[in-house]
């Protein structure tokens, strides 16, 4: 549970089940969270650091993911979040074309369009339910990993799809390729 899973496993392509009461009471979540920590860090593909891991990522059908973005040098740095059982409440009508990659098809970007704004309610790690909006990469992200949890990889939206050796150089004609 400590390591990312190949892009054919089958957790990666199923819906996951909900996280439940016994799971926060019995240390099921700390398991997993912990085992989602510790994968994150060991990504480093092409000088891109992992922002974001999905439960799935690591073989558990579990509804759960974290952003926790490995780059904190960085002054946008993005905000720590543990979404438990999250769900999509409103997204934009507005949509874009964002550059995206994934930790689980590392050799792989693409185009896929996602709304610009959405708001989601999930619980945190204490099982406290919480209620979040995110525009830009935030909310890019969290419909990113949101699809994780539904079995859908960022390859199944994608416009367009490149190996990361045919990456273009101006990423503005597939907007940030931001690895997840």
């Amino acid at each position: 549970m400590n390591k990312l899973v190949p892009q054919n496993h089958p957790a990666l392509h199923t819906i996951c089940t909900e996280i439940t009461a016994e799971d926060f009471s019995d240390g099921t979540v700390a398991k997993i969270l912990k085992g989602m920590r510790k994968a994150i860090k060991t990504y480093d593909v092409d000088g891109y650091a992992a922002v974001a891991i999905a439960a799935p990522q690591v073989g558990v059908d579990k509804r759960m993911f974290l952003i926790e973005d490995q780059n904190q040098e960085r002054e946008d740095a993005l905000p720590t979040i543990i979404a438990i059982n999250p769900r999509i409440t409103k997204a934009s009508k507005k949509t874009h074309e964002v550059g995206e990659g994934c930790l689980s098809v590392p050799s792989k970007y693409g185009a896929v369009v996602r709304h610009k704004n959405v708001t989601f309610e999930a619980l945190d790690e204490n099982g406290e339910l919480f209620t979040r909006g995110a525009g830009g990469l935030l909310a890019q992200i969290i419909q990113h990993e949101c699809d994780h949890l539904d079995g859908t990889l960022f390859i199944d939206r994608a416009e367009k799809v490149w190996h990361k050796d045919e990456k273009p150089n101006d990423l503005s004609e597939a907007g940030n390729a931001a690895p997840e």
